[in-house]
C-alpha cells in the first residue's frame, strides 16, 4: 500500500505509520525508490547520512517522498474529458470500513519561551558556560 507522507489536516506524518501499526504490516517511510520482486519490496529512502535501503516482505505500507515520481501534467483535452466523466460516491460503511476516531487529543500546550542567547568573547568562555551554567559538558 502506497501513501503520501503528508496529510492535509495537520501535516504530522502519522498516517502511514499508524496504518502499518493497525494492519500489523512492515513499513518504510519517505521512499524515493521502490522495487518490487519476489514478494519483497526494496525501498530506498533519503536520511541525514545519505541513502538507506530497506527490504520489506509484502504486504507492506510505504510512504512516498517527492523524488519517487516525476509528475506528468494533464493536457487540456484530457482535463475536459475528465470533467465529463461520472463520479461515484462511496460511503466507508459500504466498504466495511469503520471510520470511528481512535485517537483523542488530551491537551495542546505551547512550548516554553526560549531565553535570549548570549555572546561570548572566546572559546574558553564558551566552554566555561557550557560546563558551569548549561552543564552539558
Amino acid at each position: 500500500m502506497i501513501l503520501g507522507k503528508q496529510a492535509i489536516d495537520d501535516d504530522a506524518n502519522q498516517t502511514g505509520q499508524m496504518l502499518a501499526a493497525l494492519l500489523g504490516w512492515p513499513q518504510a517511510t519517505f521512499a524515493s525508490k521502490v522495487v518490487i520482486a519476489d514478494s519483497k519490496a526494496t525501498v530506498t529512502r533519503e536520511i541525514d547520512g545519505g541513502l538507506e535501503t530497506l527490504a520489506l516482505t509484502l504486504p507492506a505500507v510505504v510512504t512516498t517522498d517527492l523524488r519517487l515520481n516525476e509528475p506528468r501534467y494533464a493536457t487540456l483535452p484530457n482535463i475536459m474529458k475528465a470533467k465529463k466523466k461520472p463520479l461515484d460516491n462511496v460511503k466507508p460503511a459500504d466498504l466495511g470500513v469503520d471510520v470511528a476516531p481512535r485517537l483523542t487529543t488530551l491537551k495542546v500546550v505551547e512550548p516554553a519561551k526560549r531565553s535570549a542567547g548570549i555572546r561570548v568573547a572566546d572559546v574558553a568562555q564558551l566552554i566555561d558556560k557550557l560546563k558551569n551554567e548549561a552543564k552539558v559538558i
